[in-house]
């Protein structure tokens, strides 16, 4: 049979009551209490019953941490950093990959509500307004990673993603590139490479330089975008000078379609990835990216989950942390 509270009462030789506050870390326990009741619970191995607990307290220390694809080597790096926070505060993690997937999405917030998640970090692929509308309707506390809702009423921590792709793009402008592809998602996708986008045509804009439609590919963030966009592109036109990328992945899926074609990156086109994955500096050639401070969009989304859920005081309700372009080996020196 299973160790139970009064097991471990026993064994200490005090009350139940007692050890229920050690459990809760209630301070009116004394020191020598304390000890003797922690000491009873390593010796008989008593794990806490979460769910009677969860249901007395209205807590479980259960937080949920939604990403849109396990596979994308972005999420993980968020995913430890917000882990490593949890478990200096206690707290156990449920993660929820939804494969890009919207209703996936809105089933993991109702299925976390009804577990009794204390709160959830949030990696949206798009943030629809019916999702929107989900997280206002179930009302436990929410912090966005990555993107940030359109009327910043949720907590967030991002980046300035439309400032980072502009400068992403002057870099390359800078280089005396005029014709510049840009690969990514829509501009009409909520979520943070729309804002990409937004910036590749701003910086365009700030160099007098028309914004050629057909230089551009919507579609996917994986390899396998970056790829068949460029052979789609290069089917149709021929005097490209530069490639930027709403992501690594897709960087690497076209520097690997130019080289089908005998085209050599830097020595005759440019390539720019975003985001900094691991990948990105053991490619050949590495890449020469927008860097995003994952880990710690990660620590700083926990730790503001966690004070949203004590009822703590936020510094900030939206946290703009800071990005690098990294120079490699992609584009000319």
């Amino acid at each position: 049979m299973p160790v139970s509270i009064k097991d471990v009462a026993k064994e200490a030789q005090v009350s139940i009551a007692t050890v229920s506050r050690v459990l809760n870390n209630i301070d009116v326990v004394n020191e020598d209490t304390k000890k003797k009741v922690l000491d009873a619970i390593d010796k008989l191995g008593y794990r806490p019953n979460i769910v009677a607990r969860s249901l007395k307290t209205q807590r479980s220390r259960t937080l949920g941490i939604i990403i849109p694809d396990i596979s994308n080597e972005f999420y993980p790096e968020i995913v430890r950093g917000a882990e490593d926070v949890a478990n200096i505060y206690n707290y156990n993690i449920m993660l929820c990959n939804t494969d890009l997937d919207p209703e996936k999405e809105m089933e993991y917030l109702r299925v976390l509500r009804e577990k009794m998640a204390d709160g959830v970090l949030y990696m949206s692929n798009s943030l629809e307004p019916n999702i929107l509308e989900l997280i206002d309707k179930l009302g436990f506390p929410i912090v966005l990673v990555e993107t940030r809702d359109k009327d910043k009423k949720l907590h967030s921590v991002t980046i300035d993603n439309l400032k980072a792709a502009k400068e992403g793009v002057q870099y390359l402008i800078n280089k005396d590139n005029k014709n510049i592809v840009y690969i990514g998602t829509h501009e009409d996708m909520a979520n943070a490479a729309s804002l990409r986008y937004q910036g590749y045509k701003k910086a365009l804009e700030e160099n007098n330089i028309e914004l050629d439609e057909g230089l551009v590919s919507f579609g996917g963030m994986k390899a396998k975008d970056g790829y068949n966009a460029i052979h789609n592109i290069l089917s149709n036109k021929k005097d490209i000078d530069a490639i930027f990328c709403a992501s690594d992945e897709i960087a690497m899926g076209a520097i690997n379609a130019l080289r089908d074609k005998g085209i050599k990156v830097p020595e005759d086109i440019d390539v720019m990835g975003f985001n900094n994955i691991y990948s990105a500096d053991i490619f050949y050639p590495k890449l020469t990216t927008v860097a995003q401070p994952m880990y710690d969009m990660g620590s700083v989304g926990m730790r503001m989950l966690i004070k949203s859920i004590n009822k703590e005081e936020l510094e900030k309700q939206n946290y703009v942390l800071d990005y690098e372009i990294v120079e490699r080996d992609s584009c000319k020196k």
